[in-house]
């Protein structure tokens, strides 16, 4: 809205300045940054603790009577709801009189054509006060920094949170570890850490909601000596093997990778593609055993991508295949099935076709609170498009990014990708490009905080680095591992990283992205 893209005339000003853009403040260096300082600035501490006192002015005891007149929050008695009622004034007299003012009698006011004219001007103009909805204070929201079950909290958890290494993990087999998804709400039947190998040999790893809890709901002294994340008994003991095992066949040219596989949000399922007969497949977590078989792709589906999951445990999949198109399938959380009816189960039908790209699809992500999917193929610009199928955009990269390998989209509409060769991009869902950078190292996997405001990424080399998403700063490097990172995830509250290892490891990370935030840096 700051910005006269589509070249508008809007004329000329008085000292013969083109009327275009609109001109920033000197802090403001283009529009995205505008809007993002502004947004710090009201979604800030100091704003949040004194919004109960907003509340009270507009919607509150402070916005009537003798409270209103201390508060200085007195308006023209037209604006308050049910001082006049436009359409009770049914009367065509009244609303049609042609002149005089008042009546006979100085006691008795005639509404006058005027008069209500200059009613209707004065609620076009100047509004309405709203409903008054509360007629007592509105408690005041606590400061996120102090909150006492916060882990890491900056004054309580000094020592843990300097320690970088919760845990290692080490399964028996030495297979890389290729897919970590950690569903680790404390609501789950299981909460877990679910993670596969690149031999496909899956684990559930129960999570223990305790670590650094002190005063949630759950913990208990007795529990504090665990480590958050416990190995799969079946894995663990070797007793279950063939529980956990995919042996179904892939096609040979298929390169295992964090794509191939989906975790349903309550870690009871999981989605796997990559066969030799163009199908993805659902696999029980808790038997091992295959459910279903989802067919729809002309060729070998490379990649498969889960949305954030509605309440019950819907949500989208999306399949992207070497037929150069994506299909947008629909998991139903109450049949633990893909597609609306249990009844046909076999053949279910993808709620859209996505078409646009020329080479084999490899990456994809898909944002239901957005509506989009945005994807890239083996070669060429990623694509942006609606969950209906329609095509709204190609997010075109520097002559240097061609070939796309990761996406991650957050929420507030900011994609990043990784390319070829260590190069990062970060676009507007409008298609700007708002920054770059190019790092050393053969990038595996990436992923962004919650809020969309920090990016973490993990490669070949190693080293877990955090960045501000906005304009790829470097906020933190994490020690060097010993082995490569193949994949990596986020634990529910945001407070620990948990990554796959090439050397068939995991490791669990403290991570507080509270201590990169502009406010805790300035007041800790």
């Amino acid at each position: 809205m700051f910005v006269n893209s589509n070249g508008y005339n809007l004329g000329v000003r008085e000292d013969e300045v083109v009327v275009n853009d609109v001109e920033l403040p000197p802090w403001s260096k283009k529009p995205e940054d505008f809007v993002r300082i502004n947004r710090m600035a009201l979604e800030s501490e100091f704003v949040s603790c004194q919004l109960h006192q907003w509340i009270d002015l507009i919607f509150g005891y402070k916005q009537r009577g003798p409270e209103a007149v201390r508060a200085l929050n007195v308006f023209h008695y037209l604006t308050y709801e049910g001082s006049v009622n436009l359409d009770s004034i049914i009367d065509p007299v009244l609303r049609e009189i042609p002149e005089a003012y008042f009546n006979r009698d100085p006691h008795t006011f005639l509404l006058t054509k005027d008069f209500i004219k200059a009613m209707e001007a004065q609620i076009q103009n100047f509004g309405q006060t709203p409903s008054q909805l509360l007629i007592e204070p509105h408690p005041p929201r606590s400061s996120a920094m102090h909150l006492c079950f916060l882990p890491q909290s900056p004054l309580m958890f000094k020592d843990q949170m300097q320690q970088d290494v919760i845990m290692v993990l080490k399964f028996p087999s030495n297979s890389p570890v290729t897919h970590v998804a950690a569903n680790t709400l404390p609501h789950l039947t299981i909460p877990a850490v679910v993670t596969v190998t690149c031999s496909r040999l899956f684990a559930v790893n129960r999570w223990h909601n305790t670590v650094g809890l002190r005063g949630a709901p759950g913990y208990s002294l007795d529990q504090a000596h665990h480590l958050p994340i416990e190995m799969d008994p079946l894995i663990a003991n070797n007793s279950g093997v063939n529980k956990r095992q995919i042996t179904d066949l892939v096609d040979q040219s298929i390169q295992i990778n964090a794509h191939c596989f989906v975790v349903t949000a309550d870690n009871r399922y999981i989605l796997i593609c990559g066969f030799w007969d163009k199908s993805f497949r659902v696999y029980s977590t808790e038997t091992g055993k295959l459910t279903q078989i989802v067919f729809g792709h002309w060729d070998v589906v490379t990649c498969l991508a889960r949305s954030e999951s509605y309440i019950g445990g819907d949500c989208y999949i999306v399949s992207g295949s070497r037929d150069a198109t994506l299909l947008l399938w629909y998991w139903s959380g109450r049949h633990h099935i893909i597609g609306d009816n249990p009844n046909s189960s076999d053949y279910p039908a993808p709620r859209a076709v996505l078409t646009g790209h020329d080479h084999e699809v490899v990456c994809v992500s898909v944002c239901a609170e957005l509506g989009l999917v945005i994807s890239g193929a083996k070669e060429g610009p990623c694509l942006v498009h609606t969950i209906t199928g329609d095509l709204l955009r190609a997010l075109e990269g520097t002559e240097n990014c061609l070939y796309p390998r990761l996406i991650s989209v957050s929420s507030e509409g900011h994609c990043i990708i990784y390319y070829e060769r260590g190069r990062f991009s970060n676009f507007s869902i409008n298609g700007k490009l708002l920054a770059q950078m190019e790092i050393n190292d053969s990038t595996r996997a990436i992923l962004l905080s919650s809020d969309g405001q920090n990016l973490v990424t993990g490669g070949d080399n190693g080293v877990v680095e955090v960045w501000q998403a906005c304009d790829f700063k470097q906020l933190y490097i994490y020690p060097g591992c010993d082995a490569g990172i193949r994949a990596m995830d986020l634990s529910h509250d945001q407070r620990t990283l948990i990554t796959g290892m090439a050397s068939g490891s995991i490791v669990a990370f403290n991570i507080d992205f509270n201590r990169w935030h502009y406010e805790h840096q300035n007041r800790y």
